[in-house]
């Protein structure tokens, strides 16, 4: 397996291919958008820079790395030769349902159809494919270089030689795989999204502010990052869209988004990529700034 195609440009989609191009694997990156395949390549390029900068790749390896990566426009175009596709498009239900069944259309029959979705059903996404067998879920973190851990999601037809297949490539990444079976958020977002919906009930409520809820979780729990901080950084549009799908996937109303979550969203505050969400986040700068809306008066 050394032809890989990604399908979305962004965030995850330029790291994931960013991830398989430093590991010597032949890299299609997809997206409709000319200018968005631009900007991923520049992403990439200044990730790589990074890398370089604190020795942990030479600049010979970082121009192999761009050299591995190709651009397109089209799906069809894009996925005629690979051996595996990675779907990393926006956490849409409908929109990978339409990717998949032009994928299954376009795609060599013997590709392996990833999907780096951080809820939704595997399952349900190989219903639209004639492969379900071949249908798997390759889950990675942000940022994608840097963090080790691939959940590898089993839907109900996947084949055993499809998940031990993505096991041994996720090793290949120096990554480290961990399998997991289909239910909605996976183990990942069923356990993560939970704590950041309670922490902005508890903003919600009058509990505490922004920096006293994140300062009791880093200095109290260890975690390295407080999760309203967190929720900005993976987007809160991205962390509703996951709260829905568990609340519509379980039925159980402690899924249920906050109502600060859902206005923020509908307002356009959508954390780190906005320029807002609990914080504010100006370009240049790495302070953290409570958004104006939550400081105390």
């Amino acid at each position: 397996m050394k032809q890989i195609a990604v399908i979305g440009s962004g965030t995850m989609g330029n790291g994931i291919a960013h991830t398989f191009a430093q590991f010597n694997y032949q890299v299609n990156l997809i997206d409709i958008n000319q200018s968005a395949l631009d900007k991923a390549i520049q992403t990439i390029n200044k990730n790589l820079d990074r890398q370089v900068t604190k020795g942990t790749l030479t600049e010979e390896q970082k121009n192999g790395t761009l050299q591995n990566i190709t651009t397109y426009t089209s799906i069809k175009d894009g996925i005629k030769n690979v051996d595996l596709v990675v779907e990393a498009a926006t956490e849409n239900v409908e929109l990978k349902l339409k990717i998949f069944k032009d994928l299954d259309e376009h795609a060599p029959a013997h590709a392996i159809l990833a999907s780096n979705t951080s809820s939704i059903s595997i399952t349900q996404i190989a219903a639209v494919t004639g492969r379900g067998d071949k249908v798997i879920g390759m889950h990675f973190m942000n940022p994608v270089p840097v963090m080790k851990l691939v959940e590898v999601i089993r839907g109900y037809a996947t084949s055993n030689e499809t998940t031990n297949t993505i096991m041994s490539l996720s090793q290949s990444l120096e990554k480290v795989p961990v399998e997991v079976n289909d239910y909605p958020g996976f183990v990942a977002n069923r356990i993560l999204m939970p704590m950041i919906n309670e922490a902005i009930y508890t903003l919600y409520e009058g509990v505490a502010g922004v920096y006293e809820i994140d300062t009791v979780m880093k200095l109290g729990m260890a975690h390295p990052m407080g999760p309203l901080q967190l929720a900005d950084f993976i987007g809160l549009d991205v962390c509703l869209a996951i709260l829905k799908v568990l609340h519509d996937g379980f039925g159980n109303p402690k899924y249920a988004p906050c109502p600060l979550l859902v206005n923020m969203v509908a307002a356009g505050k959508k954390g780190a990529k906005s320029g807002e969400g609990f914080y504010q986040y100006t370009a240049g700068s790495k302070d953290l700034v409570v958004s104006d809306k939550f400081k105390k008066s």
